[in-house]
């Protein structure tokens, strides 16, 4: 094997699995380490087997290098072979998904480079597409992008899609619904995007109706095709537990129909986002979906299998989700 190519998918497996950051670091900065080697440096560590005498590869490390030269590294074979499949009562549904439609990147406060999660996409999952949508600029926290980062990002995502990886990324962004229902970025740039994913990321406990009039004029904004974890609960892990917001679901689950706004099942294990109850409902009004991940890093990208379980348990069939359509027929949809 290669062994940057072995480390990385060491990396994605221990993060697959919610691994410690620390741990998948290792491995992802090791790869990158070597990535940078010369020629003659590579060859001249390959040959004295001093990889541990680089700052920042160890023990460990260094054994995925050395045995990649052979063979499939005893490691990384390991974790090939411990690894169970995600959601396994979503596996129909998950083989029909197409792409992702919710990723960030180190843009805004995903932890790894735009490149690292195309090209995770492309070779260890097979999509046929991704969008990226880092986060919009009031989310300070999450180092949101400007329109003038925007702008260069989109610059970035051209550029890798002139590479040859089989996957094509789309230009994106998940847009801060701020509190009068209005979107956190200039309207004329987010009509040049492939997917807008729309969600609220602040004052989670507004009233009931004020809420509802905030998710309505979003929703019906006609540069929105997504609306993301719509209730913005939390239900386990790092950050706590959140309750869910109080909107009037079914009216903007209506509104979502007529206006042909997806309803976003986040995949995420923290969020499992809309509860079973409200998938329930948005599918008996007539919603589509999309099944994101709402991936941070390259790992998550594989946790569809999660959100897939979830909607598969409702019913809902492939048709009725938009990342399971082509691309041609999906960006036909978000450009109408």
């Amino acid at each position: 094997m290669d062994p940057v190519a072995a480390l990385r998918e060491v990396a994605f497996w221990l993060e697959r699995e919610h691994a410690k950051t620390y741990r998948v670091q290792a491995y992802r900065h090791a790869a990158d380490i070597v990535a940078t080697l010369s020629e003659p440096g590579f060859e001249e560590h390959r040959r004295a087997d001093s990889w541990t005498a680089i700052s920042g590869i160890g023990p460990k490390t260094a054994a995925v290098i050395r045995e990649s030269f052979e063979d499939v590294p005893t490691y990384l074979q390991t974790l090939r072979d411990a690894a169970e499949p995600i959601g396994r009562g979503g596996q129909d549904l998950l083989g029909a998904l197409r792409g992702d439609l919710h990723v960030h990147s180190d843009w805004s406060d995903g932890g790894s480079p735009v490149d690292e999660m195309l090209r995770t996409a492309s070779t260890m999952l097979g999509h046929e597409y991704i969008a990226m949508t880092d986060h919009s600029p009031r989310l300070t926290v999450a180092n949101g992008l400007s329109a003038e980062r925007l702008r260069t990002q989109l610059s970035v995502v051209a550029e890798l899609n002139e590479k040859s990886y089989s996957t094509r990324m789309l230009t994106g962004i998940e847009v801060d619904i701020l509190d009068d229902g209005s979107l956190d970025q200039d309207e004329g740039l987010l009509a040049e995007l492939d997917i807008v994913v729309a969600s609220v990321h602040s004052n989670l406990r507004a009233d009931r109706s004020l809420m509802t009039k905030r998710m309505l004029r979003a929703v019906e904004n006609p540069n929105v095709d997504v609306l993301g974890h719509c209730t913005g609960r939390l239900v386990t892990g790092g950050r706590g537990t959140r309750p869910e917001s109080k909107f009037d679901a079914e009216k903007v689950f209506a509104a979502c129909r007529d206006y042909e706004t997806a309803v976003e099942i986040n995949c995420r294990p923290e969020r499992r986002d809309p509860p079973s109850r409200l998938i329930d409902l948005a599918l008996d009004i007539g919603c589509v979906f999309s099944i994101d991940t709402d991936a941070h890093a390259p790992g998550q990208l594989d946790w569809l299998g999660y959100g897939c379980e979830r909607a598969a348990e409702r019913g809902i069939e492939p048709e009725e989700v938009i990342n399971a359509w082509p691309v041609d027929e999906l960006l036909a949809w978000t450009d109408r």
